[in-house]
């Protein structure tokens, strides 16, 4: 039995959605929830495997949820539910680490069709959604993602992994996980060579740069 959370702050959408997913005997609603905190707040509690999430909500963003539910339960399959069809919402909810992205007015069916094929370990986009699977690039690197930034001005002020895991309340391997994704997207192997593109950068500075 798959436990799905939705989580969208439209109640007729979610409850449409869950009167759908229940018509299936391998899937069970565990909850619908209307914003991002509370995501946060209770996916522990709910244990989903995979939450059907909206980009556009109050306080706490479908992007800057994804980022944070991953890192509390990394095996959780997000699939983002969206009215925008643009390659910069898609690639960007992928490289935050969405594993789908479907948009509301898609047949009902296809979102279990979404739901499966995330489940296989595949990545899903629905037929409608236009764009790019590939993630945003700048000068051909990759985007660093909000967490990513935040991670690099740490290290780069010469935190270790552990001062970085405690004070943004994370764990270590979190952390190390992090630190391997920015050293590739931006192509450095040396924590000297982090603390010198920060600098070069403006991170240090906190100039708010897009890296």
């Amino acid at each position: 039995m798959t436990r799905i959370l939705i989580v969208d702050d439209h109640p007729m959408v979610a409850q449409g959605i869950q009167a759908l997913l229940e018509t299936y005997d391998d899937l069970h609603v565990v909850g619908t929830l209307s914003n991002g905190q509370d995501a946060i707040d209770r996916v522990e509690e709910l244990a989903p495997d995979v939450i059907l999430l909206d980009l556009n909500m109050p306080g706490v963003s479908g992007l800057s949820a994804t980022e944070i539910i991953l890192e509390r339960r990394p095996d959780t399959r997000i699939v983002i539910l969206s009215m925008h069809d643009s390659a910069e919402y898609i690639s960007t909810a992928l490289s935050h680490g969405a594993r789908g992205y479907i948009l509301k007015d898609v047949p009902t069916e296809e979102i279990k069709t979404a739901i499966d094929a995330v489940l296989a370990g595949d990545r899903y986009l629905c037929t409608g959604a236009k764009g790019s699977l590939d993630p945003p690039t700048a000068g051909g690197r990759e985007v660093l993602t909000s967490r990513e930034q935040t991670i690099l001005l740490q290290l780069a002020a010469g935190k270790s992994n552990k001062e970085v895991a405690l004070a943004l309340d994370i764990s270590v391997r979190t952390v190390e996980t992090h630190r391997k994704n920015i050293k590739r997207k931006l192509g450095i192997s040396t924590t000297a060579g982090l603390t010198r593109y920060a600098m070069e950068h403006g991170v240090l500075q906190g100039t708010g740069e897009m890296l």
